[in-house]
């Protein structure tokens, strides 16, 4: 038992090289948060809401500050959290200038009877818990939309006809740097949480698997938990959080999972982009990937400093 144990990720896809530095060094100052708090004896709970928070507050990432814009120059975002333990989760969505998206979501899980709360009704209740706002947009961003925007009105970009298609010739179509963590504390317990501002050029109103529980986000403390990035809507088709847990609940190791689900991605949805992270009930650790970079870290008992990198297991597509 390597307890306690966090793994986070900053997003899969296509990383540029100006901000993959910025990226790594982001993603082990999360994992150190989130470890901090378990060093602590804190909740595996509190240490992904600490790890996620800290990349919402990172504007290299896509979730929270530096989220990116809809086709209509909309920043909604979203995000999910989910307790191991009593499998209670919480998620939010179409969030405009919450500030912490995760945050809110644990307000859902901890204060309604409700789990997924979205768009006028989520942004009442962060008035209500006098949630902190703020704008999200970056000059990065507003730059990146004009700029794919330019290329759609020349008919350079065939918007989203084969989805895959334009990842192969546009991959700066698509930031895909949803923020995750998963991690197992002292107590043996389990948490996930996912935060994202989507992808560039979606369609506003657009709700991924971020803040879907068993897609992007799952617990189980029973078997692991697992956090999902990249094209949210193969995420969704197949289930992916959620069949990690099953894999590991099952015998498989956190590794064997990553990889096998992986495979599965390059078997049924050719050329997606996708990672996944997972930590299992015995606090192995996993990641992979079939995307040209997965901008993750972890820490566990083992290790002095955070483990960070831009490639976790590459999975290449069966051929």
């Amino acid at each position: 038992m390597k307890k306690p144990v966090i793994v986070v990720h900053g997003g899969a896809g296509f990383w540029r090289p100006e901000r993959r530095r910025a990226g790594v060094s982001g993603v082990k100052k999360a994992a150190k948060a989130g470890y901090e708090v378990l060093q602590r004896d804190g909740t595996a709970l509190d240490a992904v809401e600490t790890a996620v928070m800290c990349m919402e507050d990172n504007e290299v990432f896509n979730a929270g500050l530096g989220s990116v814009y809809s086709i209509d120059r909309r920043i909604e975002m979203e995000a999910s959290i989910m307790d191991g333990k009593t499998l209670n989760a919480g998620a939010t969505g179409l969030l405009t200038d919450v500030k912490n998206p995760v945050h809110l979501a644990r307000i859902i899980m901890e204060n309604t009877d409700h789990v997924l709360i979205v768009g006028n009704g989520a942004e009442k209740l962060a008035r209500l818990f006098d949630l902190e706002r703020r704008d999200p947009s970056t000059e990065f961003r507003i730059k990146d939309w004009h700029e794919l925007r330019a290329k759609l009105k020349q008919g350079k970009v065939d918007y989203l006809p084969k989805l895959h298609e334009l990842i192969k010739l546009h991959p700066q179509l698509f930031d895909l740097d949803t923020v995750g963590a998963v991690a197992l504390d002292e107590n043996k317990d389990t948490a996930a949480a996912t935060s994202t501002g989507g992808y560039s050029l979606k369609f506003s109103g657009r709700i991924g698997d971020s803040p879907l529980i068993g897609c992007g986000t799952y617990a189980d403390s029973e078997a692991g938990a697992c956090s999902a990035t990249g094209i949210g809507e193969v995420v969704i088709k197949l289930v992916l959080a959620k069949s990690a847990c099953d894999l590991m609940r099952l015998g498989r190791t956190a590794q064997e999972t990553a990889e096998e689900l992986i495979r599965l991605v390059n078997r049924r949805m050719l050329g997606m982009s996708l990672g996944l992270i997972t930590v299992s009930a015995s606090g192995q650790i996993g990641a992979a990937h079939c995307s040209e970079h997965l901008c993750w870290a972890y820490m566990t008992s083992g290790v002095k400093q955070p483990r960070g990198a831009l490639k976790a297991k590459m999975i290449r597509e069966d051929r």
